[in-house]
């Protein structure tokens, strides 16, 4: 089995962090997902104006590219919705599992309020969890950020060995 994972969750929640230090584990490719954005995307989302669903769409369509061309591969996406990830596992070209990264508002707003350089605004924030619909156990696997990223990282490949 060909392994593609996308790390996935709302702005802030460690995508980029998480997914880097497990694709290492494994032995893997890592690609964030940010880096696939359209131009225009990323301008919308600096100036504070949170993406349509027409926005997503060919984006999505990137990062399904990265999954189908460059597996096994590791990749940071947030994958908001089922359709979302619907359209992910319709393009990857194979079997896709999403590792969700979830933890509290409130943890995750003091994250993105400490971190430099990136540009989703912290305005931004209560329309990803307005958005998000967490994976179902047929998807993939819910871990919790509140931990280290090592333990992270060992919770992720204690799941998916459980689910080869």
């Amino acid at each position: 089995m060909t392994l593609r994972v996308v790390i996935m969750g709302v702005a802030g929640c460690g995508k980029s962090s998480v997914g880097s230090a497990l694709a290492a584990r494994l032995g893997l490719p890592y690609r964030d997902g940010d880096d696939l954005h359209p131009a225009a995307n990323v301008d919308k989302m600096r100036a504070g104006i949170a993406l349509t669903d027409a926005d997503r769409w060919p984006w999505l369509d990137a990062v399904a590219d990265v999954l189908r061309s460059t597996a096994p591969v590791v990749i940071g996406c947030s994958a908001l919705r089922r359709a979302y990830r619907d359209r992910l596992r319709a393009g990857a070209g194979g079997q896709v599992t999403f590792v969700h990264l979830a933890g509290s508002r409130d943890l995750i707003a003091a994250r993105m309020a400490a971190r430099r350089g990136h540009y989703m605004p912290l305005s931004l924030l209560d329309s990803q969890f307005a958005a998000l619909e967490p994976p179902g156990p047929d998807e993939g696997i819910t871990v919790d950020i509140g931990p280290p990223v090592a333990a992270i990282v060992a919770a992720v490949m204690t799941a998916l060995k459980g689910r080869r």
